[in-house]
């Protein structure tokens, strides 16, 4: 009888994790910034349809890269976590440490099954609070580790350039335009250290808001506000905001329609390949 083919479980890891991260390497980034009224998501996706960015619950939301099928299962269980959590005990119990924590144990766990490949996703969850330093973002790699994270972070693509472009120059009390102006600069610089022009049509905008006065926080910025942000940026080279930028008028929307749970109506099932 033949000998079986032996490999050391470090190299297996090795190999799994450098699987993993060539994935997440492939998928266009993500950038989470804090700002003074809450926290912006902004991700360079030109798809209508497959969101990377996702509401939760109220004060929570969503960003990922990587595999698309992948990581809508994980935000459809994410969803469904929080909405029986707040369902069954309170609204308040529902939090960002416990989802990060859900989601931690999943990717560990398929991470080290030698049954399965591990998920080719990179993860961020993040809760508003009622101050900016109330504020939490976690960022979950693909082997179920969690990053306590502040101010900024970038996942997917060239994170680590981009990460390194926030750190030097993103600061406390930024308004959400600048904010904003930040993020798309940081996306637009390439590997090289050349700079793209990202257009409106091919961002992914959105923040979580603590001065709305809905329990939910979750607002889209979409069309017409988006478009004014980003002229206004560029106009003024300031990025002072809008006097309407944060008004909630054409261009905002809220993620579904929320039930006694108020989880987001966000579970249309899309392609189960592309890396976002």
């Amino acid at each position: 009888m033949s000998t079986p083919f032996y490999v050391s479980p470090q190299q297996a890891m090795a190999d799994r994790a450098e699987y993993a991260r060539k994935g997440i390497a492939r998928g266009r980034s993500v950038v989470v910034l804090q700002y003074t009224d809450g926290v912006v998501f902004v991700a360079e996706n030109p798809s209508r349809a497959l969101h990377k960015v996702s509401e939760i619950y109220d004060r929570i939301a969503f960003a990922a890269v990587g595999k698309y099928n992948e990581f809508e299962n994980l935000r459809i269980g994410g969803v469904r976590y929080a909405d029986l959590r707040g369902y069954t005990y309170d609204r308040e119990d529902v939090t960002a440490r416990g989802l990060a924590n859900v989601y931690a144990q999943t990717l560990g766990t398929i991470f080290s099954s030698a049954a399965e490949k591990p998920y080719e996703v990179e993860l961020i969850v993040a809760e508003v609070g009622s101050a900016p330093e109330d504020d939490q973002i976690y960022r979950l790699p693909h082997d179920g580790s969690i990053v306590d994270e502040h101010g900024s972070v970038a996942v997917g693509g060239n994170a680590d350039q981009i990460s390194s472009y926030l750190d030097q120059r993103h600061r406390d009390g930024m308004t959400l335009a600048e904010a904003l102006k930040l993020a798309v600069e940081s996306l637009s610089r390439d590997t090289n250290g050349g700079e793209r022009t990202l257009t409106a049509e091919q961002l992914e905008v959105a923040t979580l808001d603590r001065t709305r006065p809905q329990q939910r926080k979750f607002k889209r910025i979409l069309g017409r506000q988006l478009s004014r942000l980003l002229d206004e940026n560029t106009a003024t080279g300031a990025g002072e905001p809008a006097a309407d930028a944060d008004s909630g008028a054409a261009g905002a929307s809220d993620e579904g329609t929320g039930g006694k749970g108020g989880k987001g109506k966000d579970d249309s099932e899309g392609e189960s390949g592309p890396k976002l």
